[in-house]
């Protein structure tokens, strides 16, 4: 059998086909178990352990063969063919960016409201925090850039999964929770060249975090300049 024609390890082909494409406020899509409960021991055991807040390129952090299985798949074909069909959108020509977060503070500048780069194509949120019991951080889909005008609400729970196609009014973000908030996000982006200043600047801010007089610093920072205005 072709690499490209195996079966999904972890993600389940027909949950995620069978998600229903919701056109308001923009085009959207959640899966409510992306990746069967059966397999959250396993991957959740091999999943990266992220100490600090913030979010990190999948390139440094360090991860376990179950969790491994998870990421082949959504870098597959296969994953990327389902995303083609129900998105109506050809993404032959773009570049995969996987980045992850492990934690929130709870301070007031994370989660802010914004619409995602216009580098960015399609973005793929897939939870992995064991349990999300808060109202607040839950990341919502908003129809304006008020993070209090929510139109569905997505908790970071193992195995749910929020997929959109990024448009100038494709806002997200989530009211602040401090808690250990693991979420992986996948983009499609435009170009490589995006695609390595994504890891580079991660990169660098994993450098910095790592620093306690830096990690102060960059805490201290507003996020949309952490995140370079995405």
């Amino acid at each position: 059998m072709p690499i490209s024609e195996a079966p999904f390890s972890v993600l389940d082909e027909a949950a995620i086909k069978a998600a229903a494409l919701v056109r308001d406020p923009y085009d959207y899509a959640y899966v409510d178990q992306a990746m069967p409960l059966r397999h959250k021991d396993e991957v959740l055991a091999d999943a990266p352990k992220i100490p600090q807040r913030g979010t990190y390129g999948i390139p440094n952090l360090r991860y376990g063969p179950n969790f491994d299985a998870v990421l082949k798949d959504l870098l597959s074909p296969r994953f990327q063919r389902l995303v083609e069909e129900k998105f109506s959108v050809d993404l032959s020509k773009c570049y995969p960016t996987i980045v992850m977060m492990g934690n929130t503070s709870g301070h007031y500048n994370e989660g802010y409201a914004h619409p995602d780069t216009k580098h960015k194509i399609v973005t793929v949120i897939l939870g992995f925090s064991p349990e999300w019991p808060y109202e607040r951080g839950r990341l919502r889909v908003l129809r304006s850039n008020s993070r209090d005008d929510a139109a569905f609400e997505f908790p970071p729970e193992f195995g749910k999964m929020l997929m959109f196609r990024v448009c100038d009014h494709s806002y997200h973000g989530f009211l602040p929770q401090k808690g250990q908030r693991m979420s992986l996000q996948f983009c499609w982006v435009d170009s490589k060249s995006y695609a390595r200043k994504t890891y580079l600047r991660h990169s660098l801010s994993a450098f910095a975090k790592s620093i306690p007089g830096l990690r102060t610093l960059v805490g201290m920072m507003p996020r949309k300049f952490r995140r370079g205005g995405e």
